[in-house]
């Protein structure tokens, strides 16, 4: 449910009866990961999805009968591939869950506050069920231009808390960045602190003289990513100044740029996309190849760990998390 904050706090607050699915594991072709949640109010809203829609009309039904009853229900919900195949449908795979009606009390109001505001949040369930949720990623933008403010609205869309930086106030605005969490106006370079989860820079600006320091700063300060556009020249003679400050030739390693997959796109909006997706890959360790060029499962297992006690009730769920099923007909 925590997923789900923003879209459920205002639920509770009105005294909407709600309840929610989430996928605690995934087999073979399911889309989603474990973790994805999705919440039913008592006259059949729904909000989010726990697959590409192949599963959700039983979801459905599990979470009212969650609602209902007021006991967490579980259930996989799937087909095999041969059974999907038959069926007419795109994709087979199955999924675990767990329904659960939401509580609307101060623990739970408390949780789904800190998962809004993009903060790591946990909450225990009657039953021993045990909701977690990583911090949202983190995005700086150092520079607030055009291509700042594409950037600014793909990587929202994502899912990042995104921070634009820059000296000028009148290029730093709501009407500019409607998307943007926080708006600063300052030398970036005194405003880059990453803070908890996975925590990105990408460097726009185009001005060497906020570009160098907020490069350097972001390299000392264990940002996941460091990015920065630029032309080749103008790399080459920014890694320069960097030495000059006692950036380590290690470090420099480090820095993107210039920034972006080869995608071939020229405008703003298509510039975005391309760092985004390099962002991505580096964020997930992906080649950044395309899927039709590889072999094997396409979503791969994370390091998450996801802890399923069925006697006990008791599951631990971290949304990035995927681990797969047994093949079927195994224990």
């Amino acid at each position: 449910m925590l997923e789900l904050a923003q879209d459920l706090l205002p639920l509770l607050r009105r005294g909407v009866p709600v309840a929610a699915v989430t996928v605690t594991r995934v087999a073979r072709s399911a889309p989603r990961g474990a973790g994805a949640t999705m919440a039913v109010t008592a006259d059949g809203g729904i909000i989010g999805s726990i697959s590409g829609g192949c599963v959700e009309g039983d979801a459905v039904v599990l979470a009212h009968t969650a609602r209902v009853t007021g006991v967490a229900q579980s259930a996989r919900l799937g087909f095999s591939d041969e059974a999907a195949h038959a069926a007419g449908l795109a994709c087979g795979g199955s999924v675990d869950v767990v329904a659960y009606p939401v509580p609307a009390d101060a623990a739970a109001l408390d949780a789904l506050e800190r998962a809004a505001a993009g903060r790591a949040a946990t909450y225990l369930l009657p039953g021993g069920i045990e909701l977690t949720i990583d911090p949202a990623p983190r995005l700086f933008i150092v520079g607030a231009g055009e291509h700042a403010a594409a950037l600014c609205r793909v990587a929202s869309a994502a899912g990042y808390r995104v921070t634009v930086i820059d000296v000028w106030a009148s290029l730093v605005t709501r009407d500019r960045f409607p998307d943007a969490d926080e708006l600063v106006v300052g030398m970036p370079d005194e405003h880059l602190e990453p803070g908890e989860g996975f925590a990105a820079v990408c460097v726009l600006s185009h001005d060497e003289r906020l570009d160098v320091p907020a490069l350097a700063t972001a390299l000392r300060a264990g940002f996941d990513f460091v990015g920065a556009m630029g032309a080749r020249g103008t790399v080459a003679h920014r890694a320069d100044l960097l030495r000059a400050r006692g950036v380590t030739g290690r470090q420099l390693e480090r820095v993107h740029s210039p920034l972006g997959l080869d995608l071939g796109g020229r405008s703003p909006a298509e510039t975005a996309i391309a760092v985004l997706a390099e962002i991505t890959a580096s964020r997930h360790d992906g080649t950044g190849l395309p899927l039709r060029d590889l072999t094997g499962a396409i979503h791969r297992p994370t390091e998450n760990v996801i802890d399923v006690d069925a006697q006990a009730g008791s599951i631990r769920v971290t949304p990035s998390a995927c681990a797969p099923l047994p093949p079927e007909g195994t224990t």
